[in-house]
């Protein structure tokens, strides 16, 4: 029996082993089955999504964009537009969701910031009044209803309008209606949102309609008001001048809601009953409504600016007010001089500035005994900059911006006057930013020599408002008057190769009144053309054009071999580019090592990992093999 049970036992080994192996390489090609699904599932996810992200249009590039771009970005769109229609319903209802959401930066949110400032000023301003005026709130019932719950109705509207308020996150608006409204209820705001619409005035049903403090919930809402008056301030072209509207304005509301106060005080002790408090109403000179808030008024601003003489108070919580008035006056006081100080010496801090400069100017020119003459034609300088706005420093103003905005800016200001450069009609898109960006303005007085024949030509310039005058060597003889878009010195500064006059100037050219140019220098041109060669032949060749119609070129020299200059120029160019070709290939060989390195690692990992699986399976399979053996064993 020992011996058959020992025969039949190899076979079932042998079977079991197989098993083993089976479905080890089962579960191996199960595995890499899933991690394969999922590589491919991930691949089609971040394809999808990037195919589909939208793509904000461009402004800078849509100055140059021509018929070829334009007729690429329609067929894109179109083909976005098919593509999108082929979505499932779910991310429709998304973007349909995504369509409500509100910009904070847009101008639709600051009209709604308009609109709902208005019930908040109009509750901060009045119901204070109502509360401590009986006849304002009894006589005009009515009206205050329907403001009151008109206002209460645009509260509700912006709670709406904060919950579908977007928010940036990585840079990107958040247009999740979900997370737009879990953000909202984490702020503080929500809390104050939901106070100031607790309907508090249902008491009036049993307190009656004479009670409206009862509405001082919607006090609340005083972020509404700030946030207006910061985007207000922000927007408007004369910042200082709103500065010191705002200031009286919160100087104003703190007086007329003392001025309630008091009122409401004397009510409180009685009229009447000592010096300072109001008079006795039965006197009908002061029962009238007008009276009662025009006198508390000018107690309120008696007390809280300091001037004037006031009533001393006589018992113990009429001195309590008094002292507290006093404190916020002085608090007031304080920040009226400091704020309207500060206020006016921005506003003068231009003026300042450039006084200053004239000022060390003058100084200058008397200590060094400059002529009468041309001190006077210093200071008329000076007065017209002034006087036409021009003193401002555009590299200074402009220094804090990104370098795209400030192209941005420089085209618009800049690109119109450049492009009545003939010279430049023809040049690419590139150049002609990189040439704007280069751009200095000048100022000429009149009489001023803007260039001397025979001078060595280091700028060119464009001529943006005034009249120049090509004129003999005499100074008086003109031959020709150039005017807006006119330019000149561009032949000198190219370079140009066969020229007789080499790089200097060909002509005397003067300022006839003031004059407004535009420089632009050599260096800063050869610069910007260094990434341009073909721009550079094309501005050449129509330099050597306009030297041969006025036959001041050497064909000789112009056929002539190249010169020793521009080949060490060149030299010098392929040096500077194989430089920076290698340390991007030394970049890149590393980014190249990096990766390689972390795909080893993966792939070591994803190594073990499938051992330790193996191992695990096979230990799981020998278990019953071992079992049978001592079975066997028994028998």
């Amino acid at each position: 029996m020992a011996k058959i049970n020992t025969q039949y036992s190899h076979p079932s080994q042998d079977q079991l082993a197989v098993r083993i192996m089976d479905r080890d390489l089962d579960h191996v090609e199960n595995g890499i089955s899933r991690v394969s699904r999922l590589i491919v599932s991930l691949r089609a996810w971040a394809a999808r999504h990037l195919h589909h992200e939208d793509q904000r249009p461009d402004s800078f590039l849509d100055h140059f964009q021509g018929a070829e771009l334009k007729e690429v970005s329609s067929r894109d769109s179109t083909a976005q537009s098919n593509l999108g229609s082929q979505e499932p319903p779910s991310r429709e209802k998304r973007r349909k969701k995504e369509a409500v959401v509100v910009d904070p930066s847009s101008n639709l949110y600051y009209h709604w910031l308009t609109i709902i400032a208005l019930p908040v000023f109009y509750n901060w301003g009045m119901l204070v009044c109502r509360a401590c005026f009986d006849e304002l709130q009894s006589e005009h019932l009515m009206m205050w209803l329907v403001l009151d719950y008109s206002a209460d109705v645009l509260y509700g509207l912006d709670v709406l309008v904060r919950a579908r308020t977007g928010f940036l996150e990585q840079g990107l608006m958040v247009k999740d209606a979900e997370r737009l409204w879990k953000h909202y209820t984490k702020t503080i705001h929500f809390k104050l949102d939901v106070l100031s619409l607790v309907p508090t005035d249902l008491a009036y049903l049993r307190l009656g309609m004479n009670y409206p403090e009862l509405r001082f919930n919607r006090l609340l809402k005083f972020a509404r008001l700030f946030e207006f008056f910061d985007r207000t301030e922000t927007r408007t072209n004369y910042p200082n001048v709103f500065r010191i509207g705002n200031l009286v304005l919160y100087i104003l509301i703190i007086i007329h809601w003392n001025a309630c106060i008091y009122f409401a005080i004397s009510k409180f002790i009685g009229f009447g009953t000592d010096s300072w408090v109001y008079p006795n109403i039965s006197n009908p000179e002061y029962g009238r409504l007008s009276r009662k808030y025009i006198y508390s008024l000018y107690w309120s601003t008696l007390t809280l600016t300091t001037i004037g003489e006031t009533p001393a108070p006589v018992k113990d919580e009429e001195y309590l007010f008094v002292v507290i008035d006093f404190l916020v006056g002085v608090l007031i006081f304080a920040t009226i001089v400091g704020n309207v100080g500060s206020m006016i010496s921005n506003m003068n801090a231009s003026r300042a500035e450039f006084q200053a400069k004239i000022d060390s100017i003058k100084q200058y020119m008397q200590f060094r005994k400059v002529t009468k003459d041309l001190e006077t034609r210093v200071i008329r300088w000076f007065d017209y900059l002034w006087a036409n706005r021009k003193t401002v420093d555009e590299k200074e103003v402009l220094k804090n911006l990104p370098d795209k905005l400030k192209a941005e800016i420089a085209i618009n200001v800049h690109l119109d006057t450049l492009k009545k450069v003939r010279i430049f009609q023809d040049c690419e898109a590139g150049l002609l930013v990189e040439l704007v960006l280069k751009l200095r303005p000048a100022v000429f007085s009149p009489g001023d020599y803007i260039c001397k024949k025979g001078d060595i030509g280091r700028e060119m310039y464009i001529i943006k408002e005034g009249k120049l005058a090509v004129v003999a060597d005499d100074g008086v003889t003109q031959f020709v008057v150039l005017s807006d878009g006119s330019y000149f010195g561009e032949i000198s500064i190219l370079n140009i190769k066969g020229s007789k006059s080499g790089n200097r100037r060909t002509a005397n050219i003067r300022s006839i009144g003031y004059s407004d140019l535009f420089c632009l220098s050599k260096d800063d041109l050869m610069e910007a053309l260094t990434e341009y060669p073909e721009a550079k032949k094309a501005l050449e060749e129509k330099g050597r054009q306009i030297l041969m119609k006025d036959n001041l070129i050497d064909e000789d020299l112009a056929k002539a071999g190249s010169d020793p200059k521009d080949i060490e120029e060149k030299v010098e160019y392929l040096e500077s580019s194989l430089d920076t070709l290698q340390t991007r290939f030394a970049r890149l060989l590393a980014e190249y090592n990096a990766t390689q390195m972390k795909v080893k690692q993966r792939l070591s990992q994803l190594e073990s990992q499938v051992k330790t699986c193996g191992r695990s399976f096979q230990s799981d399979g020998e278990a019953p093999g071992d079992a049978t053996k001592t079975e066997d064993k028994q028998q």
